[in-house]
């Protein structure tokens, strides 16, 4: 943990381009600002996880490089929507299960990197200042503090839809508020306050709108003088209640074969929300959304492709 990071590993990582993201860095605290804008709806699109990936793979392959690190939105009023619906209807009416498996399992990796941070001398906090829905929810319960803004508000509403969050809701929420309140949370498909969040222990701290980045920086400063304390001691935290890996792949295969039972229906419905999301960002023409899929589909399995040959290369 205390091994130094490579000179070159900031600059590259700072330096890089990135679309979906905008990163902000700390020098005096080793603090990473990661804000994410992903168009035409604020989600985590198969691109959007591709570059989420990237920056998280570089922090935990460089232990020291960044002590703390910080997850929000660009996007005023929404934190994350969370599953890309659009890509979803695509994939069920294809009936391309591979596929959903392979978007569920970029999801359970980028989780699973969280879950792991603290592993890697890496102390995180997200911010919430807008809606988190499902997935959105579902990505901060790993970090170690999560803040909400008083008007922001999170729930889990994929029943509504015939559908569950399939990619750790059940375990880190289990895990963060025990199962009376994942039952009620996840079968309910409700909304629920910062408050009510915060009452039933998935949310650290709410503070009033426009308070989460003083929140932040109070946090990390309070942290910072016994870093290497919290550091260990969370990770013994994990350790004392661990969720496995392997545990979160098991429900992405549940959660595909859940998706293509899906009526049609359902599918409209999950159409409807992703136009009705697509219309709050103020994205692109929403008949260009399914054609915008279909690119990052094509993009994501061509990564899988190439990661196949670099291990087959090195077998």
């Amino acid at each position: 943990m205390s091994q130094a990071a490579p000179a070159g590993a900031l600059p590259a990582l700072l330096g890089k381009p990135y679309r979906y993201l905008r990163l902000e860095w700390t020098s005096e605290l080793a603090l990473l600002r990661v804000r994410m804008s992903v168009r035409p709806i604020q989600c985590y699109s198969l691109a959007g996880l591709a570059e989420m990936q990237s920056v998280l793979d570089q922090l935990l392959a460089h232990p020291g490089l960044a002590r703390h690190l910080v997850f929000s939105s660009d996007v005023s009023g929404v934190f994350n929507f969370g599953g890309d619906l659009a890509l979803f209807v695509l994939l069920v009416r294809a009936r391309d299960r591979e596929s959903l498996c392979m978007y569920g399992r970029r999801c359970v990796d980028l989780v699973w990197g969280m879950e792991r941070a603290a592993a890697h001398g890496l102390h995180t906090i997200a911010l919430v200042q807008g809606d988190t829905l499902g997935g959105g929810l579902e990505s901060v319960l790993p970090f170690h503090h999560v803040i909400f803004e008083r008007s922001a508000q999170g729930g889990f509403p994929e029943v509504l839809f015939n559908l569950f969050p399939g990619m750790g809701a059940w375990q880190f929420t289990v895990r963060r508020a025990g199962m009376v309140v994942a039952n009620e949370m996840i079968l309910s498909g409700r909304l629920y306050s910062a408050d009510e969040l915060q009452r039933r222990g998935l949310v650290d701290t709410v503070v009033d709108d426009g308070q989460g980045d003083a929140a932040v920086d109070q946090i990390v400063r309070s942290v910072e003088p016994r870093w290497r304390g919290t550091v260990a001691a969370l990770r013994a935290q994990r350790d004392a209640m661990p969720v496995t890996r392997e545990s979160l792949l098991a429900t992405v295969e549940q959660w595909a074969d859940a998706a293509l039972a899906l009526t049609d229906r359902d599918l409209r419905l999950m159409e409807r929300l992703a136009r009705a999301q697509a219309r709050k960002v103020g994205g692109a023409d929403e008949g260009a959304v399914e054609e915008i899929k279909r690119i990052e589909l094509d993009t994501a399995w061509g990564e899988e492709r190439e990661m196949a040959s670099a291990w087959g290369a090195l077998a």
